[in-house]
């Protein structure tokens, strides 16, 4: 269950349909997903959340758009966001995620799990060949 309730008639709040209209254009796409209409409860938070998301995520760089959408899977595997992980999984399949790299990237995060998780019980103390200021 959420803890805000969307309002019926979102797009009436101007800052709101900006927002909304600047995600279909991006994504080319009529579609606004719940994450977008949840947070519309706060026009400000939804302003600067988009802003973040398109500049990090739609914004061409040095990461190939399926990597970037593979990472944010990877994260929010980690940090157990089931919306996340559904909504990243979709979109890197719409970029050409084959069933082949999906596997081997749920591998890679389920080993660095449990590496990460070992390192830590372990304490185990960093190479000092791993450290930037050494190199």
């Amino acid at each position: 269950m959420s803890t805000v309730k969307p309002a019926a008639e979102l797009e009436t709040d101007p800052r709101v349909k900006a927002v909304f209209d600047d995600i279909r254009t991006t994504r080319k796409s009529d579609f606004i997903n719940n994450m977008w209409l949840y947070l519309a409860f706060d026009p400000a938070l939804l302003e600067s959340t988009w802003r973040e998301v398109k500049a990090v995520m739609a914004t061409p760089s040095a990461l190939d758009p399926l990597v970037k959408e593979m990472l944010y899977i990877a994260v929010s595997v980690t940090n157990g966001c089931s919306y996340c992980v559904h909504s990243h999984t979709a979109a890197a399949k719409a970029k050409g995620m084959s069933p082949e790299q999906h596997a081997e990237l749920l591998s890679i995060i389920s080993l660095a799990s449990k590496t990460n998780q070992l390192a830590t019980g372990l304490q185990v103390p960093v190479d000092p060949v791993f450290d930037a200021d050494c190199g």
